[in-house]
């Protein structure tokens, strides 16, 4: 539904940041980015559309790569947008997101995307982690959409670069880049069609096989399954027709990508000679496009809430991201654990 909570489900209720009880854990991998946050899992593998790895790793304080789309296999993810979809590393720290990295990528016979990849897959993920992996590059400031943060949040980001610099790095300042919002319509004509394909692959014991099922399914048990209604599942099975060949779904992917790339992180990354370019949050230009990004944790704000720095580069480096995101890391030791003083002790029952 267009009006949920980040982080809620029907099934499993609210799921709380680990930091402050009430507080923002983003969506849709928030349980994922939680259970590495507050240590009941080491690592975690979380799926991405449009930034459902990123903000949630941002917002509780951990660490999360969004492939470039190619690089990790696509199938079994339940979908939402083939064009955007993706899986990808979530824990506590870049050495460890790396080394899950080296497990999730490769070619996977059933997912084209993937195919013929290996000369852009090094050997180990973990050889890039390097402290002095900011020495030399050119790193680009986006400060496109300042007016999303508080200007806590905002301080927080300015007394970070700095830190960049004294690392090495050369800063180039208005590489700005403001957020592109996901064309909703593209995702709503490839969440029927993928959705369907996907639950036909299902075993036979479960009942719903395409999203219909599912919208009679919600209308048969609305007080289980409708706290907030479901809209988006209305749209996407009475608004699009589910063919990926009508043109208003073709125009509209034509336009997210050259909005994203050749208007997006193209046009600022080689217009600027740019190796990498940081954001606070995260540049949604990235999922869009299928370019890949880490967020890194750099601090709190006064009421405890995390805040992570997000580097995005060209398709297939990841191996530059890393080390640059590892070197901060390093420099920074940014990250705390929860303390839980904020949150419920129900929820580690």
């Amino acid at each position: 539904s267009y009006t949920m909570r980040n982080g809620f489900s029907s099934r499993g209720g609210q799921v709380i940041n680990p930091y402050l009880e009430g507080g923002e854990v983003w969506g849709s991998s928030t349980g994922s980015a939680v259970a590495v946050s507050a240590n009941l899992c080491a690592l975690a593998v979380g799926t991405e559309t449009d930034g459902s790895i990123i903000w949630p790793s941002s917002y509780n304080g951990i660490v999360g790569i969004k492939p470039t789309r190619g690089l990790v296999s696509r199938h079994g993810i339940i979908p939402i947008c083939t064009a955007q979809d993706t899986a990808g590393p979530m824990a506590r720290t870049v050495a460890d997101a790396a080394a899950l990295l080296n497990i999730l990528v490769g070619e996977d016979e059933n997912d084209p995307s993937t195919w013929c990849r290996d000369d852009v897959i090094p050997e180990d993920y973990t050889a890039f982690l390097k402290p002095d992996g900011l020495k030399g590059l050119r790193v680009g400031i986006n400060r496109g959409y300042y007016d999303d943060f508080t200007q806590e949040q905002k301080d927080l980001a300015e007394r970070t670069y700095p830190v960049l610099e004294s690392l090495g790095a050369q800063l180039v300042q208005g590489a700005d880049l403001p957020h592109l919002r996901c064309d909703a319509s593209n995702l709503l004509y490839e969440f029927q069609m993928c959705l369907n394909a996907y639950l036909a692959t299902t075993r036979p014991s479960v009942r719903c096989r395409s999203l219909k099922d599912m919208i009679d399914f919600y209308g048969d048990h609305p007080r289980e399954g409708l706290k907030y209604g479901m809209s988006i599942l209305l749209d996407a099975q009475y608004k699009a027709n589910g063919r990926c060949t009508d043109p208003e779904y073709i125009m509209g992917y034509l336009e997210s990508l050259r909005k994203s790339r050749a208007e997006g992180l193209d046009r600022v990354l080689d217009g600027s000679g740019l190796d990498i370019l940081v954001s606070p949050g995260i540049s949604d230009a990235s999922p869009i496009s299928g370019y890949p990004s880490i967020t890194v944790p750099v601090g709190y704000t006064s009421d405890g809430m995390p805040l992570g720095f997000t580097f995005a580069g060209r398709p297939f480096s990841e191996p530059l991201l890393i080390q640059a995101a590892y070197a901060f890391e390093q420099a920074t030791r940014a990250r705390k654990a929860p303390r839980w003083d904020n949150v419920p002790p129900s929820i580690f029952d």
